[in-house]
Protein backbone atom coordinates (compact mmCIF):
# COMPACT_ATOMS: atom_id res chain seq x y z
CA UNK A 1 0.00 0.00 0.00
CA UNK A 2 3.03 2.34 1.04
CA UNK A 3 3.99 1.57 -2.73
CA UNK A 4 1.38 2.16 -4.42
CA UNK A 5 0.38 5.22 -2.46
CA UNK A 6 3.98 6.68 -3.35
CA UNK A 7 3.47 5.72 -6.78
CA UNK A 8 -0.07 8.04 -6.95
CA UNK A 9 1.87 10.84 -5.51
CA UNK A 10 5.19 10.75 -7.74
CA UNK A 11 1.99 10.18 -10.71
CA UNK A 12 0.37 13.48 -9.06
CA UNK A 13 3.88 15.48 -8.67
CA UNK A 14 4.81 14.84 -12.66
CA UNK A 15 1.65 16.14 -13.13
CA UNK A 16 1.32 19.16 -11.01
CA UNK A 17 2.04 22.66 -13.26
CA UNK A 18 5.82 23.64 -12.17
CA UNK A 19 6.66 27.26 -12.70
CA UNK A 20 10.08 28.59 -13.76
CA UNK A 21 11.84 31.88 -14.51
CA UNK A 22 13.40 32.87 -17.85
CA UNK A 23 14.34 35.82 -19.65
CA UNK A 24 11.85 38.56 -19.87
CA UNK A 25 11.22 39.01 -23.40
CA UNK A 26 12.34 42.27 -24.74
CA UNK A 27 12.64 44.28 -28.06
CA UNK A 28 15.47 45.80 -27.26
CA UNK A 29 18.10 43.62 -29.78
CA UNK A 30 15.96 44.19 -32.48
CA UNK A 31 16.28 47.95 -31.84
CA UNK A 32 19.86 48.00 -31.78
CA UNK A 33 20.23 45.44 -35.05
CA UNK A 34 18.03 47.62 -37.10
CA UNK A 35 19.66 50.58 -35.40
CA UNK A 36 23.39 49.02 -36.93
CA UNK A 37 21.58 48.25 -40.03
CA UNK A 38 20.60 51.73 -40.48
CA UNK A 39 24.51 53.31 -39.95
CA UNK A 40 25.81 50.82 -42.47
CA UNK A 41 23.09 51.35 -45.27
CA UNK A 42 23.60 55.05 -44.36
CA UNK A 43 27.18 54.79 -46.08
CA UNK A 44 25.44 53.90 -49.62
CA UNK A 45 22.85 56.43 -48.85
CA UNK A 46 22.52 59.64 -46.73
CA UNK A 47 24.58 60.91 -43.53
CA UNK A 48 21.04 61.30 -42.08
CA UNK A 49 20.35 57.76 -41.90
CA UNK A 50 23.27 57.04 -40.50
CA UNK A 51 22.45 59.39 -37.30
CA UNK A 52 18.96 57.63 -37.15
CA UNK A 53 20.87 54.23 -36.83
CA UNK A 54 23.41 55.37 -34.41
CA UNK A 55 20.51 57.18 -32.30
CA UNK A 56 18.79 53.56 -32.39
CA UNK A 57 22.06 51.58 -31.94
CA UNK A 58 22.65 53.63 -28.55
CA UNK A 59 18.83 53.42 -27.09
CA UNK A 60 19.88 49.67 -28.06
CA UNK A 61 22.43 49.52 -26.10
CA UNK A 62 21.19 51.03 -23.13
CA UNK A 63 17.90 49.18 -23.32
CA UNK A 64 19.64 46.35 -23.54
CA UNK A 65 22.10 46.73 -20.36
CA UNK A 66 19.28 47.63 -18.20
CA UNK A 67 17.56 44.55 -19.33
CA UNK A 68 20.54 42.82 -17.48
CA UNK A 69 21.87 45.00 -15.06
CA UNK A 70 22.03 45.84 -12.16
CA UNK A 71 19.79 42.41 -11.76
CA UNK A 72 18.18 40.40 -14.72
CA UNK A 73 14.79 41.05 -15.31
CA UNK A 74 12.78 37.56 -15.66
CA UNK A 75 9.77 35.98 -15.82
CA UNK A 76 7.80 32.98 -14.47
CA UNK A 77 6.11 31.06 -16.93
CA UNK A 78 3.89 27.73 -15.95
CA UNK A 79 5.46 24.23 -17.19
CA UNK A 80 3.34 21.42 -17.82
CA UNK A 81 4.79 17.80 -18.56
CA UNK A 82 2.44 16.18 -21.54
CA UNK A 83 2.98 12.21 -22.22
CA UNK A 84 3.40 11.67 -26.17
CA UNK A 85 2.52 8.27 -27.51
CA UNK A 86 3.28 7.26 -30.66
CA UNK A 87 0.14 5.19 -32.20
CA UNK A 88 -0.74 4.07 -35.89
CA UNK A 89 -3.13 2.40 -37.52
CA UNK A 90 -0.87 0.30 -39.59
CA UNK A 91 0.11 -3.39 -39.16
CA UNK A 92 2.98 -3.49 -41.36
CA UNK A 93 6.10 -1.53 -41.14
CA UNK A 94 6.90 0.21 -44.44
CA UNK A 95 10.58 0.85 -45.56
CA UNK A 96 12.30 3.92 -47.83
CA UNK A 97 13.39 2.30 -50.90
CA UNK A 98 17.38 3.12 -51.03
CA UNK A 99 18.99 2.23 -54.17
CA UNK A 100 22.15 0.02 -53.15
CA UNK A 101 24.47 1.73 -55.45
CA UNK A 102 23.77 5.18 -52.66
CA UNK A 103 26.15 5.18 -50.14
CA UNK A 104 26.58 7.57 -46.86
CA UNK A 105 27.95 10.79 -48.53
CA UNK A 106 31.78 11.26 -47.44
CA UNK A 107 34.53 14.43 -48.59
CA UNK A 108 36.63 13.44 -51.20
CA UNK A 109 39.44 10.96 -49.83
CA UNK A 110 41.95 12.59 -52.74
CA UNK A 111 42.60 16.62 -52.67
CA UNK A 112 44.53 18.70 -54.88
CA UNK A 113 47.10 20.73 -53.34
CA UNK A 114 47.32 24.00 -52.56
CA UNK A 115 50.09 24.84 -56.01
CA UNK A 116 47.46 23.30 -58.21
CA UNK A 117 45.14 26.23 -57.21
CA UNK A 118 47.77 28.72 -57.50
CA UNK A 119 48.90 27.29 -60.78
CA UNK A 120 44.86 26.97 -62.13
CA UNK A 121 44.78 30.65 -60.67
CA UNK A 122 47.22 31.34 -62.73
CA UNK A 123 46.18 30.23 -66.08
CA UNK A 124 42.90 31.15 -65.43
CA UNK A 125 43.98 35.16 -64.67
CA UNK A 126 46.08 34.84 -68.16
CA UNK A 127 43.23 33.98 -70.61
CA UNK A 128 40.70 36.02 -68.62
CA UNK A 129 43.46 39.21 -69.66
CA UNK A 130 43.59 37.64 -72.98
CA UNK A 131 39.56 37.99 -73.67
CA UNK A 132 39.50 41.57 -72.39
CA UNK A 133 42.08 42.60 -73.78
CA UNK A 134 40.82 41.47 -77.11
CA UNK A 135 37.39 43.51 -75.90
CA UNK A 136 39.45 46.75 -75.65
CA UNK A 137 41.08 46.53 -79.07
CA UNK A 138 37.44 45.77 -80.70
CA UNK A 139 35.69 48.63 -78.48
CA UNK A 140 38.18 51.30 -77.91
CA UNK A 141 41.57 49.93 -80.02
CA UNK A 142 43.32 50.01 -76.55
CA UNK A 143 44.57 46.86 -74.61
CA UNK A 144 44.40 49.90 -71.80
CA UNK A 145 41.03 50.51 -71.84
CA UNK A 146 39.88 47.51 -69.49
CA UNK A 147 42.82 47.64 -67.36
CA UNK A 148 41.87 51.01 -66.18
CA UNK A 149 38.50 49.91 -66.03
CA UNK A 150 39.45 47.02 -63.19
CA UNK A 151 41.46 49.56 -61.48
CA UNK A 152 38.59 51.65 -61.45
CA UNK A 153 37.33 49.21 -59.09
CA UNK A 154 39.08 50.60 -56.03
CA UNK A 155 41.18 53.71 -58.08
CA UNK A 156 38.30 55.98 -58.57
CA UNK A 157 40.41 58.40 -60.38
CA UNK A 158 40.73 56.38 -63.41
CA UNK A 159 36.90 56.46 -64.15
CA UNK A 160 37.81 60.32 -64.16
CA UNK A 161 39.97 60.43 -67.02
CA UNK A 162 38.53 61.14 -70.51
CA UNK A 163 37.65 58.76 -73.67
CA UNK A 164 41.49 59.35 -74.71
CA UNK A 165 42.97 58.77 -71.01
CA UNK A 166 40.85 56.11 -70.25
CA UNK A 167 42.59 54.65 -73.24
CA UNK A 168 46.01 55.29 -73.14
CA UNK A 169 48.68 53.62 -69.93
CA UNK A 170 48.58 54.95 -66.50
CA UNK A 171 51.33 53.63 -64.03
CA UNK A 172 49.33 53.90 -60.88
CA UNK A 173 45.97 51.92 -62.81
CA UNK A 174 47.97 49.39 -64.50
CA UNK A 175 49.90 48.53 -61.14
CA UNK A 176 46.35 48.76 -59.07
CA UNK A 177 44.98 46.36 -62.23
CA UNK A 178 47.93 43.78 -61.67
CA UNK A 179 47.55 43.18 -57.83
CA UNK A 180 43.59 43.01 -57.84
CA UNK A 181 43.81 40.81 -60.73
CA UNK A 182 46.25 38.76 -59.84
CA UNK A 183 45.00 37.95 -56.22
CA UNK A 184 41.42 37.70 -57.39
CA UNK A 185 42.45 34.96 -59.59
CA UNK A 186 44.75 33.11 -57.17
CA UNK A 187 41.84 33.17 -54.68
CA UNK A 188 39.58 31.79 -57.01
CA UNK A 189 41.98 29.29 -58.43
CA UNK A 190 42.30 28.03 -54.78
CA UNK A 191 38.70 27.44 -54.20
CA UNK A 192 38.84 25.56 -57.31
CA UNK A 193 40.88 23.56 -55.99
CA UNK A 194 38.91 22.54 -52.96
CA UNK A 195 35.94 22.45 -54.43
CA UNK A 196 36.49 20.63 -57.48
CA UNK A 197 37.07 17.56 -55.91
CA UNK A 198 34.00 17.05 -54.37
CA UNK A 199 32.29 17.19 -58.36
CA UNK A 200 34.03 14.23 -59.43
CA UNK A 201 31.58 13.41 -62.45
CA UNK A 202 31.58 16.97 -64.42
CA UNK A 203 34.06 19.02 -62.75
CA UNK A 204 34.57 21.89 -65.60
CA UNK A 205 30.83 22.39 -66.44
CA UNK A 206 30.99 23.17 -63.12
CA UNK A 207 33.89 25.59 -62.77
CA UNK A 208 33.46 26.98 -66.14
CA UNK A 209 30.11 26.99 -66.96
CA UNK A 210 27.98 27.39 -63.41
CA UNK A 211 29.68 29.19 -61.48
CA UNK A 212 31.17 32.13 -63.21
CA UNK A 213 27.95 33.29 -64.36
CA UNK A 214 26.44 33.10 -61.11
CA UNK A 215 29.23 35.72 -59.25
CA UNK A 216 28.75 37.45 -62.53
CA UNK A 217 24.93 38.12 -61.96
CA UNK A 218 26.05 39.06 -58.10
CA UNK A 219 28.40 41.71 -59.23
CA UNK A 220 26.30 43.32 -61.87
CA UNK A 221 22.88 42.96 -59.03
CA UNK A 222 25.91 45.05 -56.43
CA UNK A 223 27.66 47.17 -59.00
CA UNK A 224 24.47 49.86 -59.57
CA UNK A 225 24.94 50.75 -55.55
CA UNK A 226 28.59 50.22 -55.31
CA UNK A 227 29.62 52.46 -58.33
CA UNK A 228 26.81 53.16 -60.71
CA UNK A 229 29.93 55.31 -63.28
CA UNK A 230 31.80 52.06 -63.20
CA UNK A 231 28.56 49.75 -63.89
CA UNK A 232 28.00 52.21 -67.28
CA UNK A 233 31.60 51.54 -68.74
CA UNK A 234 30.98 47.26 -68.33
CA UNK A 235 30.43 45.31 -71.27
CA UNK A 236 28.69 42.24 -69.05
CA UNK A 237 28.64 40.20 -72.40
CA UNK A 238 32.27 40.31 -72.78
CA UNK A 239 32.27 40.07 -68.84
CA UNK A 240 30.64 36.99 -68.57
CA UNK A 241 32.90 35.38 -71.04
CA UNK A 242 36.14 36.26 -69.75
CA UNK A 243 34.70 35.05 -66.42
CA UNK A 244 34.04 31.69 -68.54
CA UNK A 245 37.08 31.50 -70.19
CA UNK A 246 38.83 32.12 -66.58
CA UNK A 247 36.60 29.23 -65.39
CA UNK A 248 37.28 26.69 -67.89
CA UNK A 249 40.69 27.14 -68.15
CA UNK A 250 41.50 27.43 -64.24
CA UNK A 251 39.34 24.24 -64.03
CA UNK A 252 41.34 22.27 -66.67
CA UNK A 253 44.61 22.89 -65.18
CA UNK A 254 43.36 22.12 -61.90
CA UNK A 255 42.27 19.22 -62.75
CA UNK A 256 45.06 17.77 -64.67
CA UNK A 257 47.29 18.00 -61.36
CA UNK A 258 48.42 15.47 -58.75
CA UNK A 259 46.40 14.49 -56.02
CA UNK A 260 47.17 14.52 -52.70
CA UNK A 261 45.08 12.44 -49.90
CA UNK A 262 43.09 13.91 -47.57
CA UNK A 263 43.39 13.49 -43.71
CA UNK A 264 39.50 13.61 -42.97
CA UNK A 265 39.47 10.07 -42.07
CA UNK A 266 41.97 10.20 -39.26
CA UNK A 267 41.76 10.43 -35.75
CA UNK A 268 41.52 13.94 -34.54
CA UNK A 269 45.09 13.44 -32.36
CA UNK A 270 46.51 12.13 -35.81
CA UNK A 271 45.15 15.11 -37.63
CA UNK A 272 46.34 17.57 -34.51
CA UNK A 273 49.84 16.43 -34.65
CA UNK A 274 49.47 14.63 -31.29
CA UNK A 275 51.95 11.21 -30.88
CA UNK A 276 49.21 9.30 -28.87
CA UNK A 277 49.96 5.78 -28.04
CA UNK A 278 48.76 2.94 -29.86
CA UNK A 279 47.64 5.47 -33.09
CA UNK A 280 51.14 6.28 -34.33
CA UNK A 281 53.54 4.21 -35.49
CA UNK A 282 56.61 3.96 -33.20
CA UNK A 283 60.05 5.37 -35.03
CA UNK A 284 62.92 2.32 -35.28
CA UNK A 285 64.88 3.76 -32.66
CA UNK A 286 62.20 3.45 -30.03
CA UNK A 287 61.63 -0.07 -31.44
CA UNK A 288 64.92 -1.29 -30.83
CA UNK A 289 65.17 0.09 -27.15
CA UNK A 290 64.94 -2.49 -24.51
Amino acid sequence: MATLASMEELERNRRTPVEIEVPASTAWPIVLAFGFTLMFAGLLTSASVSALGLVLGVAGCVGWFRELFPYEHEETVPVVFEEHRVTTKRRVVERVPIAPELVRVWLPLKTYPISAGVKGGVAGAVAMAVLACTYGVLRAGSIWYPINLLAATVYGQSLKLGPAQLNSFHSDSFAIAIILHGIGSIFVGLLYGAMLPMFPRRPIVLGGLIAPPLWSGLLYSTMQLLNPLLASHINWFWFIASQVAFGVVAGVVVVRQQRVSTRENLPFVLRAGIEAPGTVRQRKSEENRP
